[in-house]
Formats: structure tokens, C-alpha cells, sequence
């Protein structure tokens, strides 16, 4: 079995912007030889209903412990917001989108959707402003918006998150080491930061270098 990970992640998870320079980390210690393949798995998908007070507390709150955490930067202007719906299937569905006009693109538009929504409070959940982050990642605004209105892109979307619940992976960031015919193994679930994931990314490469 060849190396690999994959990585279960949300584009509106603040814990996944924590978890974004364990990422970036990994992909620069092990570059292609440990290919990272990610996975949207759906936070809060077709959610309809607007923010209120309480809840805008409940995010704040979680913010909060992810900056201390991970020292992330985030906009506070988001709470400033009226009526914002929480609904993370358009951003997943962008990656999706881009997915399908560039190789390997995934990761790069995860974090570029995360440093939108979360340091530059921007609504990632408005097509145009997806359009925009797309152009901004090398892409044709007219091809990306085409994409990510089709029907293929969409139920490609609801099929990622599917196969996360098939797998019984509900809690982001989750990175796992494996495949389906193999089987996974948790690297963690929830978030760590490198120093404290590094040991059970160590053992699962050592372990397979025993297999090899």
C-alpha cells in the first residue's frame, strides 16, 4: 500500500484554519512522498436558518480557543453581520469545482477559502465572491462558475460528504493514514498541533516501512 493521508476538513471549520499550518507542515517535510488527499466532509451543509445572538457567542467563544491554540489570525467583523446563514456546502462545493479544472488544487483552495472566511471576513458562502477566490488562484472566473453551478459538482459535493459518514467521521479536522481497502488509521480527531501529532504520523511511517 502506497503512503498516504487523508485529510477530513471543512472550509467554515475554525478548528480546521488552526489545523491549517500542521498541513502546511506536513506537505513540506514529506512533500510528494506522503500526498495529503482531502476530503470535504460537510460541517454544517444546507443549514437555512440565520445566526443569533447566542450562537454568534457559541463561534466566538470556539474562535477564541483557536487562536490560542494555533495563533491564527481572525476578523472579528464577521459578528457584525446580519442574518448570516452558516451554510459550508457552496465553499465545499467550490473546492469541488476547482478540483475539477486543476490538478491538485485541492489543499491551496481550502486554505484560501479559510484565510477569506476567517482573517479577510468575507461570505464564502456568495458565489461571486468564490468566483473571486478562484480568480485569485489562477482560475477562469467564467469556467469556475459553470463548475460550480453543475449538477456533476454538486453531487460530487454531497458524495464527499457521504463517504465521511460512512466512515463515521463527524468531528473536523480528522486525518486519517490508509485506504478503504486497507483500512484507516486515526492519526487524530479533532485538532493537534504538530509537535503533538508528529509522534503518530512518526509510527504509522515507520510502520510501513516495515511492510514495504
Amino acid at each position: 500500500m502506497s503512503r498516504q493521508l487523508i485529510y477530513f476538513a471543512d472550509p467554515m471549520c475554525s478548528w480546521c484554519w488552526g489545523f491549517s499550518p500542521v498541513i502546511d507542515t506536513i506537505r513540506k517535510t514529506h512533500g510528494e512522498d506522503l500526498p495529503v488527499l482531502l476530503v470535504l466532509g460537510g460541517l454544517q451543509p444546507g443549514n437555512t436558518t440565520a445566526l443569533n445572538d447566542e450562537t454568534k457567542a457559541s463561534i466566538k467563544e470556539h474562535w477564541q480557543h483557536v487562536y490560542e491554540r494555533s495563533a491564527q489570525p481572525f476578523d472579528h467583523g464577521f459578528f457584525d453581520r446580519d442574518g448570516f446563514v452558516y451554510d459550508t456546502e457552496p465553499p465545499s462545493r467550490a473546492i469541488v469545482a476547482l478540483h475539477s479544472l486543476a490538478e491538485n488544487i485541492s489543499l491551496a483552495a481550502l486554505k484560501a477559502l479559510h484565510q477569506a472566511f476567517y482573517a479577510q471576513n468575507r461570505d464564502v458562502t456568495n458565489a461571486e465572491v468564490l468566483a473571486d477566490i478562484a480568480q485569485e488562484l489562477g482560475q477562469d472566473r467564467e469556467a469556475f462558475l459553470a463548475a460550480f453551478e453543475s449538477e456533476e459538482i454538486k453531487a460530487a459535493t454531497q458524495r464527499g460528504f457521504e463517504f465521511s459518514r460512512s466512515i463515521r467521521v463527524t468531528g473536523f479536522p480528522t486525518l486519517l493514514a490508509g485506504d478503504k481497502e486497507s483500512g484507516f488509521r486515526a492519526l487524530t480527531h479533532g485538532y493537534q498541533d504538530w509537535e503533538q501529532l508528529r509522534p503518530a504520523l512518526d509510527a504509522y511511517l515507520a510502520d510501513q516501512e516495515t511492510t514495504e
